[in-house]
C-alpha cells in the first residue's frame, strides 16, 4: 500500500479522488493548502506527493520548489496548464511527472505505480551497482557517486542515469527514455528528456557545450561513456 498526500484546494476533485485512489489500494491523505501539505509532506513522509498548482495561498510550482529544498519525495503535479513552456518550468522546479486536467483516477494510478515501482524495494534492488568511470550508480541503495562524492539526484534523475549507465557507450534514443523511465510509450514529450539531461549535466559538473559523460547525438539521444583519459 502506497501513501499518498493529495494537495488540492478544489472540494469536487479532492473527495472523489481520494475515494478513488483508496479504492485502488492506496492510503491518501489531503491538504487544501501549500502551507498544510508542506508540513505534511515533512511530518508524515508520503511515497508520493500529488501537486495541485492553483493554491490559494501559494502558487503550487513555489510549494514544489520549497518541498525540493528539504526532500527527494515523488511529485506527481496535476495542472490545467496544458502549454508547453509551463510544463517545462513544472519540470525545471522539480517534479518527477505531471498530468493535466481533466485526469480520470484510473489515469492518476497508473503514474503513480510508474514512479513508485522504480523506487529500491523494486526489481532493481537486486541489480549490482553500474560503473562508468569514476561515476557510481547503485540501485540498491539509490546511490550516485562522482569519484568518489556523492552526488544528490532526485528519484526520476536517478532513474534516467541508471538507465544511461546500464548501456554504456550507446545512443538512446529519447523515445526509448521516455517508455523505459517516464513509462510514456508514445512521443511528444521530448522537452521532458532535454530537461531531465539538463539537470543531470549541471550535477556532474558538466554542460551540453563541455560534456565528460552525457553526450548529445543530434537529432536522435543521448550517449553515457566514461570521458577520455587526460593526457
Amino acid at each position: 500500500m502506497a501513501r499518498l498526500l493529495l494537495i488540492e484546494d478544489d472540494l469536487t476533485i479532492r473527495t472523489p479522488l481520494i475515494r478513488a485512489l483508496r479504492e485502488r489500494g492506496h492510503a491518501v491523505a489531503a491538504a487544501s493548502t501549500a502551507m498544510a501539505g508542506l508540513r505534511d509532506a515533512l511530518e508524515d513522509r508520503p511515497d508520493l506527493v500529488v501537486l495541485d498548482l492553483g493554491l490559494p495561498d501559494l502558487d503550487g510550482r513555489e510549494l514544489l520548489r520549497m518541498l525540493r529544498a528539504v526532500s527527494s519525495v515523488p511529485v506527481i503535479v496535476a495542472t490545467a496548464r496544458d502549454d508547453e513552456a509551463e510544463i517545462v518550468r513544472v519540470l525545471d522546479a522539480g517534479a518527477d511527472d505531471y498530468v493535466v486536467k481533466p485526469f480520470t483516477a484510473a489515469q492518476l494510478d497508473a503514474r503513480a505505480r510508474a514512479v513508485l515501482r522504480r523506487g529500491p524495494s523494486g526489481a532493481d534492488a537486486q541489480d549490482p551497482a553500474l560503473v562508468v568511470g569514476g561515476l557510481r550508480v547503485d540501485p540498491r541503495s539509490r546511490q550516485v557517486t562522482l569519484d568518489g562524492v556523492v552526488v544528490e539526484l532526485t528519484p526520476r534523475e536517478f532513474d534516467l542515469l541508471h538507465h544511461l549507465a546500464g548501456r554504456p557507450g550507446q545512443v538512446v534514443t529519447k523515445r526509448e527514455l521516455l517508455t523505459e523511465v517516464w513509462q510514456i510509450p508514445y512521443g511528444g514529450a521530448d522537452k521532458t528528456v532535454d530537461v531531465h539531461l539538463s539537470w543531470l549535466r549541471r550535477k556532474l559538473g558538466e554542460n551540453a557545450q563541455q560534456p565528460r559523460y552525457l553526450h548529445t547525438v543530434r537529432g536522435v539521444g543521448v550517449r553515457l561513456e566514461a570521458p577520455a583519459e587526460q593526457p
